[in-house]
């Protein structure tokens, strides 16, 4: 039986912002909005008003290196899990599996699920496993021994607990691009080879990417990253068809602009245009269809966290803006490289449209919208230079409506029924 056709990607409509609230994309998974958490990070008191509020659906634990460098405490899993239920979010735990055997692992699953009763539901094996050989001189580790390996923990962590899902192979900088894919000391491909030899065990398929690695990208820079990945998603996703026969959930189980921790810079992750920038990166990945998102990560005293001892930076107000954006997808496009919109349906019925102006200069864009009629004022809301994700006066918005967005802006709007 062939497997169905991919969500065609929409064809903008030349000069205008267009919307057609009547073409429904199907629902939008909740769980886009995560981040990464860790007994690592410093959540202060003062910075819980900002973690309950930040809206964030999913948190993968312990975060990066840490899981595979050191080995969790009881206390440490029961205070995140304590955490996800004060958050309502989803918990997603990566086990040890550098210097660990698969009895480590089947002991978190059965203390989790068995023992506490937590239900815990997603769980990955290991944290960026091609990069052992270099980072941790592990220089025979190549993709078999890590297929090999990843198998054994996987079967008898689901031998402990069938109904978990497993997430894989957590694989560092994957793009689907030919000669920027990493690939093992024989050159083969990481992902691929996974695939091949565990498609038929993982449940969603993971990746991590920084696009500018340990450098400090400039605003131009950020601003042309955006596109990649329209490319990668859909890429990944005929992987996952030509090697498994199937259709696979995908998850970007960590995710920033650069993973070097500097800040103060134009583009370090840490600024006003990095949170722009991943404002239009996380519409994209809502657009691809992609069901799990972690930033990184919640917190950091470098550039990385959203939260400092300090308070939020930028791109905190990302996912403020997001929390009213809907639940269902909306065709919606533009044509133009640097003005980017996102359009959903709420569960009230509201239109929300999210627009994200990449470019330095105010743009005035005119609005066709299909399918769909205000019954009045839109509420709008921005961030920007002057405004923390605040909202802003009603907007009369209607079909042939001009809209005024400031550079190096994103600005929600929501139109009532």
């Amino acid at each position: 039986m062939p497997l169905p056709t991919f969500t065609p990607t929409p064809t903008p409509v030349p000069d205008v912002l267009f919307v057609d609230a009547g073409q429904g994309l199907g629902a939008i998974n909740p769980l886009v909005y995560g981040t990464n958490t860790g007994p690592w990070q410093n959540l202060t008191r003062s910075l819980q008003p900002y973690i309950e509020q930040g809206g964030f659906t999913l948190l993968r634990f312990p975060g990066g290196n840490w899981g595979d460098e050191y080995a969790l405490s009881e206390q440490q899993l029961d205070d995140f899990i304590a955490l996800c239920r004060q958050l309502q979010a989803e918990p997603m735990v990566h086990v040890r599996l550098y210097r660990a055997e698969p009895e480590d692992a089947v002991r978190w699953v059965r203390y989790a699920n068995l023992t506490r009763g937590y239900g815990v539901k997603y769980w990955a094996i290991g944290n960026e496993p091609s990069l052992y050989a270099s980072n941790r001189q592990q220089w025979e580790y190549d993709t078999d021994a890590f297929n090999q390996h990843w198998r054994e923990f996987a079967l008898a962590m689901k031998a402990v607990d069938p109904s978990i899902l497993l997430i894989g192979p957590e694989t560092h900088q994957y793009t689907g691009v030919r000669g920027e894919n990493p690939v093992d000391r024989h050159t083969k491909d990481w992902m691929r080879e996974f695939l091949i030899a565990n498609g038929d065990l993982v449940d969603i398929v993971s990746f991590h990417r920084y696009p500018f690695g340990q450098f400090d990208p400039t605003i131009n820079q950020l601003r042309k990253n955006s596109q990649e990945w329209d490319g990668i998603i859909p890429r990944l996703r005929q992987l996952i068809r030509e090697t498994t026969g199937r259709d696979l959930p995908i998850a970007v189980t960590e995710v920033n602009s650069n993973w070097s921790n500097r800040q103060s810079k134009e583009g370090t992750p840490d600024s006003l245009y990095n949170a722009i920038w991943w404002g239009d990166v996380l519409g994209r990945l809502i657009n691809q269809r992609v069901d799990f998102v972690a930033h990184f990560a919640l917190e950091g005293a470098g550039g990385l966290g959203m939260l400092t001892t300090r308070g939020p930076r930028p791109i905190y107000y990302v996912y403020a803006l997001y929390q009213h954006f809907g639940s269902e997808l909306v065709y919606a496009s533009s044509d133009d490289p640097n003005v980017r919109l996102y359009a959903a349906r709420r569960a009230d019925q509201a239109l929300t449209l999210m627009i994200v102006n990449l470019g330095p200069d105010e743009a005035t864009k005119p609005l066709q919208l299909a399918g769909f009629t205000p019954s009045g004022p839109a509420e709008a809301w921005r961030l920007d230079a002057e405004h923390q994700a605040e909202p802003l006066d009603p907007q009369p918005i209607e079909d042939g409506a001009s809209l005024t967005l400031p550079g190096q802006s994103i600005t929600l709007f929501i139109l009532s029924p």
